[in-house]
């Protein structure tokens, strides 16, 4: 029980000077500028070329395709998707986009069919949906763009359901598609935000908002970067040393190499040698604090064999002498810790102000400028899907006549057969 007491006591303090600073965190998020009503606006996903169909119909079609044994069309599925008019059809698109995933065609599922299915679950109320499947991607095949993603975090974030935003979040960083300002923008608030609320997260939960921190915090050469590059090395440093290196990087777009701690203090380093206005904000600083004190306690209580369900929960598995060995170093991290901490205090570099209300802040100032690049590439985008939807259909057309005229060869030869 030592760990899971650990691991509630941590969280609770990492977010005491959050709410130390209440009132200024709730005076910037009245103010807080996410998406704007002309990024998030629907008229021109409205006002592309339209292709109706009855759902009935097409459904009725996949069915037999499906019972023969034969591939559904990506046309097909597009279509449907494209024509679902209420909550109950998105349940429906949902069982065919399985299918479709798991049929012979599978890799063929659109760019824009992903991006319709993300806009019709906002629209007929099934945001669920959409973040069920987003976070069963292998099972559905559903790997939006980054403007998509985008549109999903901020439905989230505007409703402050932060769990879900950082969800989303946790599918951004694995797919490593940090690529656009805006999303880095959005990402960080939704961490930022849901810290804030004092979760109490499992090891697993601390290695996803770690990654996501660090992730996309190496993106930001500024404060806030830095800052959620430290907390990000360190919440993956102290599952290194709970649980192994193996737990911190399996199935995630990080570094085999150990070391998160040693990583989180050379981000420090690099601050107290920068020239310039970074910093480093105080209560990432005081999480850092509060973590490595815990991690010394545990392992004086381990050392001191002091009893713990480390077994039961198989701590041990996938850990190695030299996991054992970056353990060791634990207390040489907090003697640097505790140096560089007060190394940085004294040059000024410790910004006062909340994780949080710094990353509002980078939004308030950043994010109108990153919305325009992003529309204008939307709407290329929409231009070249629309092109390329115009081109499949005119194959299907195309095969569908050369497949008639095929059927009339036949019948005719039949024909001549008989009479002779």
């Amino acid at each position: 029980m030592v760990r899971s007491k650990m691991a509630a006591s941590v969280l609770k303090r990492c977010v005491t000077a959050a709410v130390k600073v209440k009132g200024l965190a709730h005076s910037f998020t009245a103010r807080r500028r996410l998406l704007s009503a002309a990024y998030t606006d629907t008229k021109l996903w409205d006002e592309r070329e339209k292709d109706p169909q009855n759902l009935a119909v097409l459904a009725n079609l996949m069915d037999r395709t499906y019972d023969r044994n034969l591939p559904v069309s990506s046309l097909t599925i597009s279509r449907f998707i494209d024509n679902i008019s209420c909550r109950e059809e998105v349940d429906q698109a949902e069982y065919y986009l399985y299918k479709f995933r798991h049929s012979p065609n599978c890799w063929y599922l659109r760019d824009w069919t992903i991006h319709t299915w993300i806009r019709q679950c906002l629209k007929y109320g099934a945001r669920d949906k959409a973040l069920h499947t987003l976070k069963n991607k292998i099972q559905y095949g559903i790997f939006p763009d980054d403007f998509t993603f985008n549109l999903l975090l901020d439905s989230y974030i505007k409703d402050e359901d932060f769990k879900s935003a950082c969800s989303v979040v946790e599918e951004v960083m694995l797919q490593e598609a940090f690529d656009l300002p805006s999303t880095q923008i959005l990402s960080l608030n939704a961490l930022g935000c849901f810290l804030a609320t004092r979760p109490q997260l499992s090891v697993s939960e601390e290695r996803t908002i770690g990654a996501s921190l660090l992730i996309c915090g190496l993106k930001q050469d500024n404060t806030v970067g830095l800052s959620a590059q430290l907390l990000g090395n360190a919440l993956l440093g102290k599952v290194e040393i709970l649980k192994g290196i193996h737990a911190v990087f399996k199935g995630m777009p990080l570094s085999w190499v150990r070391g998160y701690l040693g990583r989180a203090l050379a981000v420090m380093e690099r601050v107290s040698a920068a020239s310039g206005d970074i910093k480093l904000s105080k209560d990432t600083l005081d999480c850092v604090s509060h973590m490595l004190q815990e991690l010394s306690s545990t392992s004086d209580a381990d050392s001191s064999g002091e009893e713990s369900d480390g077994e039961e929960n198989g701590k041990e598995e996938g850990v190695d002498e030299d996991d054992e060995a970056e353990k060791a170093n634990l207390p040489h991290y907090v003697s640097r810790f505790r140096e560089l901490s007060s190394q940085l205090e004294s040059q000024g570099k410790v910004d006062p102000t909340s994780f949080q209300a710094l990353v509002t802040m980078l939004g308030q100032q950043n994010l109108a400028s990153a919305e325009e690049p992003d529309v204008e590439q939307y709407q290329s985008r929409l231009k070249a899907w629309e092109a390329e939807k115009r081109q499949l259909i005119q194959r299907e057309k195309d095969l569908r006549e050369k497949a008639e005229q095929e059927r009339r060869e036949r019948l005719a030869a039949k024909a001549a057969e008989q009479q002779a």
